[in-house]
């Protein structure tokens, strides 16, 4: 019954959080400092409970599915709800100094921050434990309308353009999401996950297909993956630094995170070399893609998120390392388990690197990258942090990123895909030479420039955030062991 209780706090602490911050605005910034110690708590004896006992299942209201919603803590989706409680912590830390953190007279954005940040987080907690398909439909949209409203909260016409697209986006891939899961209903009568695992494949084929396909579709597009990826770099170099923090680290994570439940858990049946190609060659684009634009930009917050694109691409290529020739392949556990470990690092990393964008522009009073020379003696901290987050991105030991990429790596390699492994190393240079320019500017010399101080509180957090990415590859052993627990069969047998 406990544990019960925290896998209903997880959901309801923010969501309730959410509420009481639009009627006590002035109080918001207090009541998510709370939300955050509860949600570490409740976590912290969940994963003490999952770790010695295996995969936790609530159905809710006491309904068993098909009729009622179930709700499962398996070390995948603590993994992630860890990962957002640590991003959470240290954005709306940061995020006092910019939206307000007690009884100051408040603004428009600093009233609409807290109840839009908590929202999105209790969404996310409700992506990643919910096994209904429906459910992770009502969590997405809830997560989407957080995400577009914080993008456009300064109001300004080039954040709104951006928020506006981005909504566009988001409901042509909701239409996806959901005609494909009309499609599966129709078919099966269920959308619990587990249900779906146990359902006849075959008969009506092309509808399943058809569904499947359409419900990636939509995925794909919140992922952002390449080619709907065109909403992605202006929203989150639009939003305000702590937005685009948790734009950047988090939401792409719960369009992802259902897609993986999708093929590796509901129906791993339908994955075809054909299929598996596609993903994999949408992803190697992205990475090439989004490595080359970051390239070309002189603007430090819009570099960032044509990082982003190529970062995201790294997650896709899961779907061919985990797929082969045989039916027992011993390298798709490893590939299932880099990319969760990318998804982790990705999401610490990222954080850490808007936090760091959003001071050295406070700092300097401009994002352009070349304005930036002598902000690392100014600001060393930030200097650290970016340079770590930068460690981790490119995927050097001993970060998280290297472990993601070691697995990976591995995987394809033993399983003779070698064109997936240049994909990689071929993005971890392109990484190490986009991320090179702004430190290159950070650290070079110049005796002239004034700053403006930066608070060491907030310098601190997105420290706090690079070193935790960087701690996920020391102290790999324990997240993979977690990770281990209630993985799927398809994650260890692959997907054909």
């Amino acid at each position: 019954m406990s544990e019960s209780l925290v896998i209903v706090a997880l959901v309801t602490l923010p969501l309730a959080a959410a509420l009481i911050a639009v009627i006590l605005p002035r109080r918001g910034s207090s009541l998510s400092l709370l939300v955050v110690a509860g949600n570490a708590a409740a976590l912290a004896v969940l994963i003490r409970a999952v770790v010695g006992q295996g995969p936790l299942t609530l159905a809710i209201g006491g309904w068993q599915a098909p009729l009622g919603i179930t709700l499962r803590a398996d070390g995948m989706a603590l993994a992630f709800l860890t990962m957002a409680t640590l991003v959470m912590a240290a954005v709306l830390v940061s995020a006092r100094a910019e939206f307000g953190g007690g009884e100051a007279t408040e603004t428009r954005r600093q009233w609409a921050f807290w109840p839009l940040a908590l929202l999105l987080w209790g969404a996310m907690n409700v992506v990643f434990l919910s096994r209904d398909l429906f459910n992770l439909y009502v969590a997405l949209e809830l997560l989407t309308v957080a995400a577009v409203a914080l993008v456009a909260i300064d109001g300004k016409a080039d954040a709104l353009g951006a928020a506006l697209r981005y909504l566009m986006f988001a409901l042509l891939g909701s239409l996806a999401y959901l005609l494909g899961a009309a499609l599966l209903y129709a078919q099966f009568g269920t959308l619990d996950i587990a249900l779906l695992a146990r359902s006849e494949i075959g008969g009506e084929a092309a509808v399943d297909f058809m569904a499947v396909g359409l419900m990636t579709a939509g995925l794909a597009a919140k992922t952002a993956l390449f080619p709907f990826h065109a909403w992605l770099p202006p929203a989150h170099s639009g939003a305000p630094a702590p937005a685009s923090a948790l734009l950047s680290a988090l939401v792409p994570k719960a369009s992802f995170a259902i897609l993986i439940r999708i093929w590796f858990e509901a129906l791993p049946g339908l994955a075809t070399p054909p299929l598996l190609a596609t993903l994999g060659t949408l992803g190697a684009i992205a990475i090439v893609y989004g490595s080359v634009l970051a390239l070309r930009q002189t603007r430090l917050k819009l570099m960032i998120a044509y990082s982003t694109v190529a970062q995201i691409g790294y997650l896709f290529l899961v779907f061919p390392l985990a797929g082969g020739d045989s039916y027992m392949q011993p390298w798709a556990a490893g590939a299932w388990t880099g990319a969760m470990f990318h998804a982790l690092s990705h999401g610490l990393a990222k954080a850490a690197m808007f936090l760091c964008a959003g001071l050295w522009i406070v700092a300097a009073g401009s994002d352009r990258i070349d304005a930036m020379r002598g902000l690392a003696s100014a600001t060393p901290m930030i200097a650290s942090a970016f340079a770590l987050a930068a460690v981790t991105l490119v995927g050097l030991p001993p970060s998280g990123g290297f472990t993601a990429k070691y697995l990976m790596l591995t995987s394809a390699f033993v399983s003779g895909q070698l064109a997936w492994a240049a994909v990689l190393l071929i993005g971890g240079l392109l990484s190490a030479a986009y991320l090179y320019r702004p430190l290159a500017s950070a650290f070079a010399r110049d005796d002239e420039a004034v700053f403006t101080p930066v608070p060491r509180l907030a310098q601190a957090m997105p420290l706090v955030l690079a070193l935790a990415a960087i701690l996920l590859g020391l102290a790999s052993q324990g997240p993979f062991a977690l990770m281990q627990i209630g993985l799927p069969s398809s994650a260890s047998a692959g997907l054909q």
